[in-house]
């Protein structure tokens, strides 16, 4: 059985900061009206699948065509037993990377256990290399928090890396209409700071959402990030950075905020998305997520991952491709080269 699946496990946790275009929306929206729709996520817990079910569920991805699994948050490493979590999914022979914002790694211990586990990746996201434009995008819930201790952490996680191979560290970047400069700012602060790989990413809101306007890029900004795209394509700066085609899907993407039609998507096939509630969708896209018949729905809840996949297709053939899909491809294709030490 070919292991070829990609897992995008997001873990409901707190984060130490209020991202105003945090996909998990915000605390205080959502204590007004706790979004139901499914697949919409939120800080703020619901029926949350309880961590022994969890555990169960990673026991069985041994000898299952699960290849890597992707723990994300929230800030997973908030997660009570992530860790342990963890664990449990590298002892099942799968690779894993942890997408994370950075300041759980400067607390004592972490980023050495991360290191003992054997964990294959972890993505820092950090979207601007200005402090003062990072932590006004992304702004401390405490005030305790910001730039400065995302650097931090991943300095951390370096040292405690030291002359070893993984896990690879790397940068991920949310791009909005501002600042299209921050493409190759980032890289080139990544690149001063030591890490592996590096990510910008379009970023994703639905047209209702209020900040749409604001952060989303029209067709208009399409040749200034096209640009920046172009440097960095053409020097990496030592960096593992995702292929061209993703380069062209990224400026396709946002030069338009009509669905798009994908022949062999890999949304289904390679990749799948687990909620914090268990549920399993075929990608994290929420069209794809809104078009999916109730009948259809599934849960890893006492599911089997050696069985739960049977009868997928070799691909997909998908008509809601958004932005939302771009982010995705570095998860489901991309990441074997981000993760390769030869790549640069």
């Amino acid at each position: 059985m070919p292991r070829d699946i990609t897992l995008l496990w997001g873990l409901r946790s707190p984060c130490a900061f209020a991202c105003r275009h945090c996909y998990f929306g915000t605390v205080e929206e959502h204590r007004a009206n706790l979004p139901s729709l499914p697949g919409v996520l939120s800080h703020i817990s619901r029926n949350d699948l309880p961590a022994e079910a969890m555990t169960a569920f990673a026991r069985t991805l041994a000898d299952s065509p699960v290849a890597r699994v992707v723990i994300a948050g929230g800030e997973p490493l908030d997660w009570p037993g992530a860790l342990d979590l963890i664990a449990t999914i590298k002892s099942a022979g799968c690779e894993v990377v942890i997408a994370t914002n950075g300041v759980p790694l400067t607390r004592p211990g972490i980023a050495e256990r991360i290191v003992v586990l054997g964990v294959d990746g972890v993505s820092v996201s950090l979207d601007s290399a200005d402090p003062a434009t990072n932590d006004r995008l992304r702004p401390s819930r405490s005030g305790r928090f910001g730039h400065s201790d995302v650097l931090d952490g991943i300095r951390t996680l370096l040292r405690a890396r030291g002359q070893q191979a993984r896990p690879r560290v790397g940068i991920y970047t949310v791009v909005m209409r501002h600042g299209p400069h921050e493409i190759t700012d980032v890289a080139r602060l990544g690149a001063d700071l030591g890490v592996d790989y590096y990510v910008p990413q379009p970023i994703s809101l639905a047209p209702t959402h209020k900040l749409f306007t604001e952060l989303t890029h029209t067709v208009a900004d399409a040749g200034a990030v096209a640009e920046q795209l172009g440097r960095l394509a053409d020097d990496p700066l030592g960096l593992a950075i995702p292929d061209q085609d993703y380069m062209r899907r990224f400026v396709a993407a946002i030069s338009t905020h009509a669905s798009g039609h994908v022949t062999d998507c890999f949304g289904g096939a390679q990749l799948f998305f687990i909620q914090p509630d268990g549920s399993l969708w075929d990608c994290p896209s929420d069209r794809r997520i809104a078009a999916t018949a109730p009948s259809q729905r599934r849960t890893i809840a006492g599911a089997d991952a050696r069985t739960l996949f049977d009868g997928r297709p070799a691909c997909t053939d998908c008509s809601h491709f958004s932005r939302d899909c771009v982010n995705m491809w570095p998860l489901a294709l991309g990441m074997p080269r981000l993760l390769d030490p030869e790549t640069a």
